[in-house]
């Protein structure tokens, strides 16, 4: 599975692309037949503290998944992204194997 982050609005160190990295990749122990992650992490400027922001698409043969997330940080952001995947890539498994 191919990984691409894009930021958005600031620059991600490098221990914040690592964690996103790692979390995608785990995704493919759900489903082995993801080809490419796409990951935004972007800052929105609004007077709340939730201000950023992790969307994820997950291209797949003859589907795509997509969630967006918002919360105080990244890391918090792109777990609940992660977490709203899981159950959509698990349901797409089981109609595959006739479940």
């Amino acid at each position: 599975m191919d990984i691409s982050i894009q930021s958005l609005g600031f620059d991600a160190d490098k221990k914040l692309v690592e964690f996103v990295k790692s979390k995608a990749a785990k995704l493919s122990k759900i489903s082995d037949d993801i080809l490419m992650a796409e990951i935004t992490l972007r800052l929105e400027n609004t007077q709340t503290d939730e201000n950023k922001i992790a969307e994820l698409k997950l291209d797949i043969p003859k589907n795509n998944i997509f969630a967006k997330k918002q919360a105080k940080s990244f890391e918090e952001a792109f777990d609940n992204v992660v977490n709203a995947v899981k159950p959509q890539l698990k349901k797409r498994k089981g109609k595959i194997r006739g479940i």
